[in-house]
């Protein structure tokens, strides 16, 4: 957030104010970034990222998102309180790829660009996303579950929504994979727990329940993937394979110590990097790359250490 410098008197204050707009100082471009939550660790290393770009290009930039990861009312009065303050640029993470909609339509009126991060939205209005692919990452999920099974029998999912990119790109992407290339695979339930590992875990057991001929589970986010291991250590059952997304502390003692077969890593301090560089180019009027891939890896127990899947792991 913007600090008052202590100025010589009152006028200078304004003046500083009326050039350059609240949140922004003098000497700097301030570019804030709000993304779909803070929970995760997934998020600190967005932030860690986002924080490492500040320091190179010489700009303030703010990280702040909701409590969870349903919280789509509080992330748009966050964007809201973000766009009042004039920034430069805007980092924009949505929870609902429609919801925030008419502020960025806003924002694009009063000339501030948007990049999206994370997950992107319905529209061309920012200038930028940088992301993950994750129909092809969880396409790769799907692959690794397929060839863990022996490419037959009944698998589930847990997702953390159905309403933010990343979700609905994560599902569609592991399910169409299943349809193209696996006849002998069927996915049995899809169900979504908002990202949380309790609500996660309660969801898995029901699954297992309801299924107990089940080969498989992929969690698509650290929270959904964290709870779907605990949910099937708590039912009892042995030999499930899990697949999860991100990585943190939790997901890899998990692979580590078997109860996961692996998971899919994104970029997230690249991630963070690439949206707070591609605002300060779109805000000096530079050219930006619409797509920015920031790439994702499978890791598992004997890979883990490998120095590029290392590079991209998180605590």
């Amino acid at each position: 957030m913007f600090t008052r410098r202590t100025l010589l008197g009152a006028v200078s204050a304004t003046a500083l104010l009326v050039s350059t707009g609240y949140g922004q100082a003098a000497d700097k471009l301030y570019i804030p970034l709000i993304s779909k939550g803070f929970q995760h660790q997934f998020w600190q290393a967005v932030k860690a990222g986002a924080d490492k770009a500040a320091t190179e290009f010489g700009v303030e930039v703010t990280f702040e998102g909701p409590d969870n990861e349903t919280m789509v009312d509080k992330q748009i009065d966050m964007l809201t309180a973000a766009l009042a303050k004039k920034p430069a640029a805007i980092g924009f993470a949505a929870l609902d790829s429609q919801a925030a909609i008419p502020l960025l339509k806003q924002a694009q009126d009063a000339k501030i660009p948007v990049v999206a991060f994370d997950s992107g939205v319905d529209s061309d209005i920012p200038v930028a996303t940088a992301s993950t692919d994750n129909v092809a990452a969880a396409a790769l999920a799907a692959d690794k579950m397929a060839e863990l099974i022996g490419g037959e029998g009944k698998v589930a999912l847990v997702v953390h929504d159905q309403t933010s990119r990343t979700g609905i790109d994560r599902r569609d992407g592991f399910v169409n994979q299943v349809k193209a290339k696996y006849p002998k695979i069927e996915i049995v339930s899809i169900q979504y727990g908002a990202g949380d590992q309790l609500q996660s875990t309660e969801i898995t057991k029901s699954i297992l329940q309801a299924n107990s001929d089940l080969k498989g589970i992929f969690g698509a986010n650290e929270g959904s993937a964290i709870g779907v291991v605990n949910g099937v250590k708590e039912s009892g059952r042995t030999g499930i394979i899990i697949i999860g997304y991100d990585s943190g502390a939790a997901q890899k003692k998990a692979i580590m110590d078997g109860s996961m077969a692996g998971a899919i890593t994104q970029n997230p301090v690249g991630i963070g990097y690439e949206t707070v560089k591609a605002a300060v180019a779109a805000a000096k009027g530079e050219k930006v790359e619409k797509n920015i891939d920031t790439g994702f890896y499978w890791y598992d127990k004997a890979t883990m250490d490998k120095p590029e899947i290392a590079a991209v792991l998180y605590d």
